[in-house]
């Protein structure tokens, strides 16, 4: 218990260094680093063992806490004939099974608003952007100078950090363009016609002109945190209800903030790693650590819904 709850304070601290490139980066820059973040996690091989280990230890956790608080209800049928427990113990210590099943509720659903979207269903959009380019159009009769056009030209960023053209649109002539390696290289009358890709596998961009791959797109997770807390971005709808999403966030991370109250100090009394000597510095840590992580968890919905 002690053990799988200490490994998932330092995952804690792994989470939200990521997660604040949420609010601390803004713009394309934003999106990029956070993608980048996602895509890291869930590919680098010891990243990938860490998250089945921490898969294992919530449930261990979970299942751990229930049996512990059976057990002590089994071992007290009934009540003292004088019962005060406020005496000797807090309110969080007292409610852990409690605290810890409403976290367990949280991540499960958090796993599904998410992890579920970017790992099972495949519903996460790719992450692409639009630049105004200045492409030639022609030549000016008199001069023999080159005459260029604004282009509004539509990018895959790939997951080797690279911004892969797909296609253009020419305001001017109502005209969809394919673009590669920087060059016009056919026009189109319909945007499909134009694209230079086909999506296969979710995220292989593959050539239409030689039907070779030529990269990974990268899932846009940016966007979807985004929408589910109130932003609008990338012209995909927003959470109607961002506003309640972000309330049930907030109250989950102040219920961890109690359940973390207790069970630092207490995972390294549970392993006896406890002395007079340094008991003040474990608790002081311990309340500091579970008052900060949390509340910088709940800043985070916070700020999206607020700049939306």
């Amino acid at each position: 218990m002690a053990l799988t709850g200490l490994f998932l304070i330092t995952f804690l601290i792994g989470h939200l260094l990521g997660n604040l490139q949420l609010i601390t980066k803004t713009g394309e820059e934003g999106r990029r680093a956070f993608n980048e973040y996602a895509y890291f996690m869930g590919h680098n091989i010891f990243i990938k063992i860490l998250a089945y280990v921490t898969y294992i230890s919530i449930l261990a956790h979970a299942i751990l806490g229930l049996y512990l608080a059976v057990k002590n209800k089994q071992a007290r049928p009934k009540n003292y004939a004088y019962n005060k427990p406020s005496a000797n113990s807090g309110t969080a210590s007292r409610n852990m099974a409690i605290l810890g099943t409403i976290i367990l509720v949280f991540i499960c659903t958090h796993m599904a608003n998410f992890w579920y979207k970017q790992k099972v269903a495949e519903t996460v959009p790719l992450h692409t952007t639009q630049k105004t380019v200045a492409l030639p159009v022609g030549q000016d009769p008199m001069s023999g100078q080159p005459v260029t056009g604004n282009f509004d030209i539509t990018y895959y960023y790939t997951v080797d950090g690279k911004y892969e053209s797909d296609y253009g649109y020419y305001a001017p002539e109502k005209a969809y363009v394919t673009i590669k390696n920087g060059q016009i290289s056919g026009v189109h009358k319909t945007m499909e016609d134009a694209k230079r890709f086909k999506v296969e596998n979710h995220t292989e961009l593959i050539d239409k002109s030689t039907d070779l791959k030529s990269g990974e797109a990268a899932k846009d997770l940016h966007t979807v945190v985004m929408n589910f807390f109130g932003q609008s971005e990338q012209g995909q709808p927003t959470n109607q209800y961002a506003l309640w999403a972000v309330i049930l966030y907030v109250i989950s991370m102040f219920v961890l903030m109690f359940h973390l109250w207790h069970g630092f100090a207490s995972a390294f009394q549970s392993l006896g790693l406890n002395h007079k000597k340094y008991n003040g510095l474990i608790s002081f840590v311990g309340k500091a650590f579970a008052i900060v992580v949390p509340l910088a968890f709940a800043i985070i919905p916070v700020m999206i819904y607020l700049n939306r």
